[in-house]
C-alpha cells in the first residue's frame, strides 16, 4: 500500500519537518513493513517557462523538431531566453511550460545538461509528464495553462520554481501489509496506525454524514444457497442510485493526482472515483450502468456452464463455488469482490450509475480470485478482510463526489440488504501480556491500549471484555490482543535474551542419527537437497509402479500448489529424481545427491469434521489422531555420471549399483547397524541389479539398485542412473543407543580362506549369513573377494571365496582356527547346499 505523506497530514496530525523516512519509521514501530519510500526524485532547476519563438524544422528522417526561445526570467543565471530543442507539437508561442535547466536530475536519475542534438544546442528540455513521473502521457510536454488551474497560473511567472507547484517533492511511503493487517489497504488504515504510532488525534474520513433512505431503493436479492464453509458469500450489500451524470466529465485533478500517487491510472470519473473511495476508507465500490440493467440485483453462486466477460476482456467460465453479481438472477454481472462484466460497464453514454458496495466472504474472493488467476485491487483487500461497518459510508461517498464532479442528483431512496454477524467478545485477562512478552505491563496501559486500537473495553474486576472493532477481524482471541498490546509499545522495547535450555535437554536420539547419517554421506562425496513433497499418479505409471502397489495410495490435497502435482510422495525417489533430471539438464554430468525427509504411508481415512470454535473432545482428537497415515523418515540417494572422475590415475570409473549399495550399507554402520543385501525384485529398479537391504534380524528397509531402462527414458535420466531408499526411521529404532566405541584389541588376527560352490541362484549374502551363524563369536569380519564361473565348477554352478579374520581374547592356534572355519562351512553348507573346492 503507497501512503502520500501529503494526504496522510489530511487524516491525522503530521509533523510539518517529518520527511517519509520518518513516516515510516513511525509505521515500523507499530509493526508495519516499510517497503520504499518514492518521491522527491526531481532536484534541480525545474522551472516555469513561456516560450517566445517556435521554429518547425523537418529533419532529413522526415521528423519534424521545435527550435524553441523560452524566456526562464534569471534561473539560467542571464537573463537571455533559453534556447531547447523539444519533438512535441502541442504547445505554441506564449504558452507556459516546464523547463528543466542543465544540471536539473529527473526520475531515473536521468541528468540534464547542454548537448548538441540536430544541429543546435539544446540548453535544457521542456517535459512531459512521463519524464517528470506525473503519469503516462508523454504524446506532448506540460503546458500549464491547460493543466494547472487558472488561479495558480495566474500566480505564476518565468523561473519560478516547480517542484512545489507540481507537487513533486511530495514523498510516498509503501508499506507491505501482512494478510492479518487488511484494514491497513487504506489511507484510514496507515493514518489510524501513525496516529497510534505518535499518539496524535486521527480524523476518520468514514465518519460522514450518511443520508437516511426515505423508501426502497433498487432491488437486491441476496441468494446464496451454497456457502463456502457455512459462512454466506455475501452478508451486506448496499446500493446507491446517481441520475443524469456527465459520464465524461473530467476527475478533479486533486483526486487524479491522489490516484497516481497510490500508483492507480486514472480512467473516467466514475471508475476514478470508485478507486479513490477504496484507496481511502479500503472499501471497494463497483458502478454499474444502470441503463444497461433489467431486473434486480441477485447474490448468488454460479451455475454450471455459466460465463462471463469480464472488464480485461477475458472470457470466464465460472465454477459452482464462484460468488456472481447477477442481472435478475440470471445474467452474470460481476465475479463478486473480484472484477465487473463488461455487459454493464459506465461508459461515455451512460447517465444513471448504480453504486455498490457490499461486505463479501474473504474465503469466497481469495478461492475466485485463485481459480481464474485473477489478482485485483478489491480482491486483495476482501480477502483480508474488509470493514463491514465502513460499507454505507463509502457508498455515500462516492455518491457525493458523483454529484459534485459528476453533475447528477442522488435519489433519495437506497437499498441496505444483510447484517454481518456481530465481533465476538473476549474475556481477557489484563495479566496476560506481562506473563507472555516478559515485561511488565500495567493494566492502565492494557486498557489504555485495547481501547486506542478501537476496541470495545468492559471492566469486569478481574478480567476484561474486549469487543474487536468491526475493521479487525483477526482479533479473535486472547494471544491475539497480547501481540497489540506489545506492538504498540514497540517491539524493539522487548529485549532479545536467548533462551537457556534446561538441564537434560539437547537433540533427541532421533535428530542425533540424521545428523550422524547426514554427514556421513556427505563426507562420502554426496551433496544434499530438498525437494517439494508433491507428487503425482503419472509420476507413479513412470517409476512403473504396479496397479496394486502400496505407494500408489497416498493423499491428495485439496488446493495443491500446482494442480500437476496434487498428490502426497510416498517414496523420496518421487521427487528427488527430479532434482537429478533438473542438475543434469543444466550441465552437470557427474552428479550423486541424497534427501533426508518424511513420506506418507497410506491413504488418509475420512475424518470427523468438528465445528468450528470449540476444542473437540478427546475421542474426536483421537479418532483424528488415528486417520491421519504414519508419515515415517526416508533417505533416499540417487547418482548419475562418474564418481571418480578421470586423470593421470587413469579413465573415469560410472557409478554402478556396487556405489549406491556401499552408500546404503554405510547409512548402518554410521549408526552402529550392518545392514545386509540381497537379490530382489522392486520397481523402480532393473530386475537384475537391485538388492533389498536389511537389518540383521532380516526386516527389510530398503532397495538399492540402478533404476530400470525405462524409468530412466519415462524421466529423461542419463542411462544406468542409480539410486536407492531407506526407511531411516526403522534404522534408528533398531540401532538403539548410539555407537560407542569398543577397546582395541592386543591379540592378534588368524585369517583363513574358503572357496564354496553352490546353484547360481544361491544370493552370496545368504553363504556370508550362514557362516558367520557358523563361525562363532570369534569371527571378527568376513569377506566376499572373488566369484568364479566356469568349467571347473560346472554350469549354473558359481564358486564364492571368502575371507574369514578370527580373534579371540588370546592367541588361537592353527587347529583353533581350521576348526571354527570347519563350521562356518559346515554351516553353509546346511543352509545353502555348499560344497567346499
Amino acid at each position: 500500500m503507497r501512503a502520500p505523506v501529503e494526504w496522510l497530514r489530511e487524516l491525522t496530525e503530521v509533523d510539518p519537518q517529518a520527511k517519509g523516512a520518518d513516516v515510516a519509521a513511525s509505521l515500523v514501530r507499530v509493526g508495519l513493513e516499510e517497503e520504499e519510500i518514492s518521491g522527491g526524485e526531481v532536484t534541480g532547476p525545474l522551472v516555469v517557462g513561456r516560450v517566445l519563438e517556435r521554429t518547425p524544422e523537418e529533419q532529413k528522417n522526415g521528423k519534424t523538431i521545435n527550435w524553441c526561445q523560452v524566456d526562464v526570467g534569471s534561473a539560467n543565471g542571464s537573463g537571455e531566453p533559453q534556447g531547447i530543442v523539444c519533438g512535441a507539437h502541442n504547445f505554441d508561442a506564449g504558452d507556459l511550460v516546464a523547463v528543466i535547466l542543465p544540471g536539473g536530475v529527473l526520475p531515473g536519475n536521468f541528468e540534464i545538461s547542454a548537448r548538441k542534438t540536430y544541429g543546435h544546442v539544446s540548453a535544457g528540455m521542456i517535459c512531459s509528464a512521463l519524464e517528470l513521473g506525473l503519469g503516462e502521457d508523454h504524446d506532448g510536454i506540460i503546458v500549464l495553462t491547460e493543466q494547472l488551474p487558472a488561479d495558480v497560473v495566474a500566480g505564476l511567472s518565468p523561473g519560478d520554481d516547480l517542484i512545489p507547484v507540481l507537487g513533486l517533492d511530495a514523498e510516498t511511503v509503501e508499506v507491505n501489509v501482512t494478510p492479518d493487517r487488511g484494514y491497513c489497504f487504506s489511507m484510514r488504515g496507515i493514518a489510524r496506525e501513525y496516529a497510534l504510532s505518535e499518539g496524535t488525534p486521527f480524523v476518520d474520513p468514514a465518519q460522514l454524514p450518511v443520508a437516511e433512505a426515505t423508501g426502497p431503493g433498487y432491488e437486491v436479492r441476496l441468494a446464496d444457497g451454497a456457502p463456502v464453509d457455512g459462512v454466506p458469500g455475501c452478508d451486506r450489500f448496499v446500493a446507491r442510485t446517481v441520475r443524469g451524470i456527465d459520464a465524461t466529465a473530467a476527475s478533479p485533478e486533486w483526486m487524479q493526482r491522489r490516484l497516481t500517487e497510490v500508483g492507480m491510472r486514472p480512467i473516467s470519473l466514475a471508475v476514478d472515483v470508485t478507486n479513490y473511495v477504496m484507496m481511502l476508507l479500503g472499501q471497494p465500490l463497483h458502478a454499474y450502468d444502470l441503463g444497461k440493467l433489467s431486473g434486480a440485483i441477485e447474490v448468488r453462486r454460479a451455475r454450471a456452464g455459466e460465463v462471463l466477460t469480464t472488464l480485461d476482456d477475458v472470457e470466464r467460465t465460472l465454477a459452482p463455488e464462484d460468488l456472481l453479481i447477477t442481472d435478475g438472477g440470471t445474467t452474470p454481472l460481476a465475479i463478486a469482490g473480484v472484477m465487473g462484466g463488461a455487459s454493464s460497464e459506465v461508459d461515455d453514454a451512460t447517465t444513471d450509475v448504480l453504486v455498490e458496495a457490499a461486505h463479501f466472504d474473504p474465503v469466497s474472493v481469495a478461492r475466485s480470485a485463485r481459480r481464474h488467476r485473477l489478482s485485483t485491487e478489491a480482491s486483495k483487500r476482501f480477502e483480508r478482510g474488509v470493514d463491514p461497518g465502513v460499507t454505507a459510508a463509502a457508498a455515500q461517498l462516492a455518491v457525493d463526489l458523483l454529484v459534485e464532479h459528476g453533475g447528477g442528483v442522488a435519489d433519495t431512496t437506497a437499498t441496505d440488504v444483510g447484517a454481518p454477524a456481530p465481533a465476538q467478545a473476549i474475556t481477557f485477562d489484563p495479566q496476560l501480556p506481562s506473563r507472555y512478552i516478559g515485561l511488565e505491563y500495567p493494566r492502565e496501559e492494557v486498557l489504555a491500549t485495547l481501547t486506542a486500537i478501537g476496541c470495545a473495553v468492559t471492566d469486569e474486576g478481574e478480567s476484561l471484555l474486549v469487543t474487536p472493532p468491526t475493521w479487525r477481524p483477526d482479533l479473535v482471541d486472547g494471544p491475539d490482543l497480547v501481540e497489540e498490546v506489545a506492538r504498540v509499545r514497540g517491539y524493539d522495547q522487548i529485549p532479545s535474551v536467548v533462551p537457556r535450555a534446561s538441564a537434560g535437554r539437547g537433540l533427541t536420539p532421533g535428530q542425533r542419527a540424521r545428523r550422524v547419517v547426514s554427514r556421513t554421506l556427505a563426507a562420502t562425496g554426496l551433496v544434499e537437497v530438498l525437494s517439494y513433497p508433491f507428487t503425482s499418479s503419472e509420476r507413479h505409471d513412470a517409476l512403473g509402479y504396479a496397479a496394486d502397489d502400496a505407494r500408489r495410495e497416498t493423499v491428495r490435497l485439496a488446493n495443491p500448489l500446482q494442480e500437476e502435482a496434487p498428490l502426497m510422495r510416498t517414496s523420496i525417489l518421487d521427487t528427488l529424481l527430479d532434482t537429478l533430471r533438473r542438475n543434469v539438464s543444466r550441465g552437470h554430468r557427474d552428479v550423486a545427491l541424497y534427501e533426508i525427509g518424511l513420506v506418507t504411508a497410506g491413504g488418509i481415512t475420512p475424518l470427523p469434521l468438528p465445528p468450528g470454535g470449540v476444542k473437540p473432545d478427546a475421542a474426536t482428537l483421537t479418532r483424528i489422531t488415528d486417520g491421519v497415515p504414519p508419515q515415517p523418515r526416508h533417505v533416499g540417494i540417487v547418482a548419475a555420471g562418474a564418481t571418480l572422475p578421470a586423470g593421470p590415475h587413469g579413465p573415469a570409473r560410472a557409478a554402478d549399483a556396487t556405489d549406491v549399495v556401499g552408500w546404503s550399507r554405510a547409512v548402518g554402520s554410521s549408526l552402529g547397524l550392518e545392514l545386509t543385501v540381497e537379490a530382489a525384485h522392486q520397481a523402480p529398479f532393473h530386475p537384475g541389479r537391485c538388492v533389498a537391504v536389511s537389518l540383521p534380524d532380516g526386516t527389510v528397509v530398503g532397495h538399492a539398485g540402478e533404476l530400470h531402462p525405462k524409468v530412466c527414458s519415462a524421466l529423461e535420466l542419463p542411462e544406468r542412473t542409480v539410486a536407492a531408499e531407506l526407511d531411516l526411521d526403522a534404522i534408528t529404532a533398531a540401532a538403539g543407543e548410539p555407537v560407542r566405541p569398543e577397546q582395541l584389541s592386543t591379540q592378534p588376527v588368524a585369517n583363513t580362506d574358503v572357496a564354496l560352490v553352490v546353484d547360481d541362484g544361491v544370493p552370496a549374502a545368504a553363504v556370508a549369513s550362514a557362516l558367520r551363524s557358523g563361525a562363532g563369536d570369534d569371527l571378527e569380519s568376513l569377506t566376499l573377494f572373488d566369484v568364479y564361473r566356469g568349467d571347473q565348477v560346472g554350469e549354473g554352478r558359481k564358486s564364492l571365496a571368502y575371507r574369514l579374520t578370527f580373534r579371540a581374547g588370546r592367541t588361537l592356534k592353527t587347529g583353533e582356527v581350521s576348526s571354527l572355519r570347519d563350521r562356518a562351512v559346515a554351516a553353509a553348507a546346511s543352509a545353502t547346499g555348499a560344497q567346499q573346492r
